[in-house]
């Protein structure tokens, strides 16, 4: 752990890998895994095109960029991390408070970033439909207004789960096959589960630091022990999804394989209902959060191709 908390002591000031620290290129592969699975489900019912894809894949990373980049002005700017507890999962890059990048130039590049995936989705729009218009505006105003606005609404982990799991997954889904569906709706779910589940369990050790600067969160309405409890029903809903879609012959039944995280999701669930007030203890739930989630993402996608290779 302190080898990944006190990493900016090695970079130097203003140089391009410090640039690319910046983007928190280690949270990105949420938005590498979470774009084909709208698109497995598409290319299961018979579309796909690649370009539309990769530029799909783009557009999801260069907001997620944004997303890192400006949460990162934003928290520096309201003296947030100068406050948190920063662990291997949460509590910013520490590159700004370190001094090794000017804010205003940092706040540029978040801009630049979501400028690019907007004009990614202007020309979805225009080749696939206005449907998609409702998921852009609201990824689009949620990338750029959550730290400085929303996470003081006490709708953060709502705005994650949609962010990076229903809009996704339907949004990548619609520009391959110009619609929506039910399917690709209830494929949406466990993704959307997890990822409000990553921000809900990340706010454990910043739950101080996010007081003193007016956030309103759910870790903070609801205490630490109930915040456990509502992470595990959470946990406990992304598995349920995938067994009665299977069970209810919404999915196909290679997306069961998405149930081989279970373990992993029970070391992160034992860990905080455990160590919600300890920490240090916490964070190898901390971690075993972030592989269910990205685990289970990744195995959505692989139980569609399957179940597409395969004719089931």
């Amino acid at each position: 752990m302190s080898e990944q908390v006190m990493s900016t002591g090695s970079l130097p000031a203003g140089s391009l890998k410090t640039w690319f620290m910046e983007l928190r290129p280690q949270f990105l592969l949420l938005a590498v895994l979470v774009v084909p699975i709208g698109a497995a489900v598409a290319w299961h019912q018979g579309s796909f095109d690649l370009t539309y894809f990769l530029l799909a894949w783009a557009g999801m990373v260069l907001a997620h960029i944004s997303v890192n980049v400006l949460n990162d002005y934003f928290d520096y700017k309201s003296k947030l991390d100068f406050h948190t507890r920063r662990t291997p999962f949460s509590g910013g890059s520490g590159i700004l408070t370190a001094g090794l990048l000017r804010p205003g130039k940092v706040y540029t590049l978040g801009v630049v970033s979501l400028s690019l995936a907007a004009v990614i989705g202007g020309y979805f729009i225009a080749v696939r439909g206005w449907g998609l218009l409702p998921i852009l505006l609201i990824g689009g105003l949620s990338a750029y207004f959550y730290t400085p606005l929303f996470s003081r609404w006490q709708i953060g982990e709502l705005l994650a789960g949609l962010g990076f799991g229903a809009l996704a997954v339907l949004g990548a889904y619609f520009v391959q096959t110009g619609r929506y569906s039910g399917e690709a709706l209830v494929v949406a779910l466990p993704p959307t589960f997890l990822a409000a589940n990553l921000l809900l369990l990340n706010e454990f050790p910043d739950l101080e630091a996010d007081r003193k600067v007016g956030r309103r969160n759910l870790v903070m309405a609801l205490g630490t022990k109930k915040a456990s409890w509502l992470y595990t029903a959470l946990t406990a809903a992304t598995y349920l999804c995938i067994i009665l879609g299977v069970a209810f012959r919404l999915m196909p039944l290679p997306v069961l394989v998405a149930l081989l995280t279970l373990p992993l999701a029970g070391k992160a669930v034992q860990g905080a209902l455990q160590h919600h007030d300890d920490i240090p203890k916490l964070i190898p739930a901390l971690g075993a959060n972030v592989m269910t989630i990205l685990g289970t993402d990744l195995l959505l996608t692989v139980g569609y191709v399957l179940a597409t290779l395969f004719g089931l």
